[in-house]
């Protein structure tokens, strides 16, 4: 297993000097002045409708609609390299899928197509008569591998790689040790994915009023209501970065003249309001089996009633952890290293960012998605 933890951070001066020829004395263009970046920054902000991001959708099309589901296929920004496998991205619920492609600057998905790599999301409906009586069963066992078959058939039945952010990431592991499907899974990286929820601070309190009620007025609450609601995601994303929500005023106006960190608040807002509801069913066994009993960092969680074990995990395997991450803490994500124990190459690393920083954040470009191209690469002709 190949562990990695945050690279320290060098200064920019520290940057190599060239090895040969002379050092050019041209000065480049002197930088704004932060004002005057700050008043460009208010004009644009005005001028666009309170808008400064550049948040529309990459463009893509549906390849499979199934039952509560679809499987998309983005469309190329450059010629498809026939040497890059093809790649499923999955989502988890309770977040739009658009967590991917958040932003310009800050997407993932096209970073992958301008690599030559040819990209594929499933998305799944939250509501509808049947969407309170889904099981985790149905994303481990049916949703994801219809997706992965529907992918490998347009690449000549080639197997695929999976890539799962949070939840997502335990969906396509969960996949992956089922295998009841024979889905062709060429590689899978889990991004932000908690194991282990005994590390989750935040979960702690949910643990012990579950211990002492016997778990009833959780169940009763989901039973009721149908569904865990979607403003009641946004509220738990929310209190995970309390203090940051409490000082944003104070951070825009500290910071006008840093257009792109104006934009990423931007964009994750626009993330937090599209925040859905988690289907009844799946909400009560992620809380019974994963926050209450734990069984996923034991090895012992059961599915449809057969057990599903991540030592059956037999293709190469990818960990990225977020440093600042208090959902899916450091800890949280490193159990998997100990289970994971059938995976021919499994690499783990560490890098900065919370749980959707390490995915989509500022500097999630020179190293959780460097991390991802490489270890793409190692296995695409696998």
């Amino acid at each position: 297993m190949t562990v990695e933890q945050q690279p320290e951070e060098r200064p920019d001066d520290a940057a190599p000097t060239p090895s040969g020829g002379t050092l050019a004395t041209t000065s480049p263009a002197p930088a704004a002045s932060a004002p005057l970046r700050a008043w460009d920054n208010l004009w644009d902000y005005v001028a666009h409708g309170g808008h400064l991001a550049d948040t529309r959708r990459l463009a893509r099309r549906p390849i499979l609609h199934g039952e509560g589901y679809t499987v998309w296929r983005y469309e190329p920004l450059v010629a498809p390299d026939p040497q890059r496998a093809p790649l499923l991205l999955v989502p988890p619920l309770g977040a739009p899928d658009f967590a991917f492609d958040l932003r310009r600057g800050a997407s993932l998905v096209e970073d992958l197509l301008a690599d030559g790599r040819e990209v594929y999301v499933v998305t799944y409906a939250s509501t509808g008569p049947a969407a309170g009586r889904r099981g985790l069963e149905l994303w481990v066992d049916e949703i994801v591998p219809a997706a992965l078959f529907a992918v490998a058939a347009r690449h000549d039945d080639a197997p695929v790689h999976l890539v799962g952010w949070s939840l997502g990431g335990l969906f396509v592991l969960l996949a992956a040790a089922s295998d009841v499907s024979g889905a062709p899974i060429r590689s899978i990286s889990a991004f932000a994915s908690p194991v282990d929820v005994s590390a989750v601070p935040l979960v702690a309190p949910f643990r012990s009023v579950a211990e002492y009620t016997g778990g009833r007025i959780f169940s009763a609450a989901y039973r009721t209501l149908g569904s865990f609601p979607a403003t009641a995601v946004k509220w738990a994303f929310q209190l995970t970065s309390v203090e940051r929500y409490l000082t944003k005023p104070v951070t825009l106006l500290t910071h006008l003249d840093d257009r792109e960190l104006l934009e990423q608040i931007e964009a994750v807002d626009v993330l937090m309001d599209n925040m859905t509801a988690y289907p009844g069913r799946a909400f009560g066994q992620i809380y019974h089996h994963v926050i209450r009993s734990n069984d996923l960092a034991q090895d012992e969680l059961r599915l449809a009633g057969r057990p599903v074990r991540l030592a059956d995990v037999r293709v190469p395997v990818l960990l990225v952890a977020g440093a600042d991450d208090v959902i899916a803490p450091v800890a949280a994500v490193e159990r998997a290293t100990e289970l994971l124990t059938g995976s021919p190459d499994l690499r783990f690393v560490v890098r900065p960012g919370g749980h959707l920083g390490v995915l989509a954040g500022r500097r999630a470009r020179e190293n959780s998605w460097r991390d991802l191209e490489t270890f793409l690469a190692a296995h695409d002709d696998a």
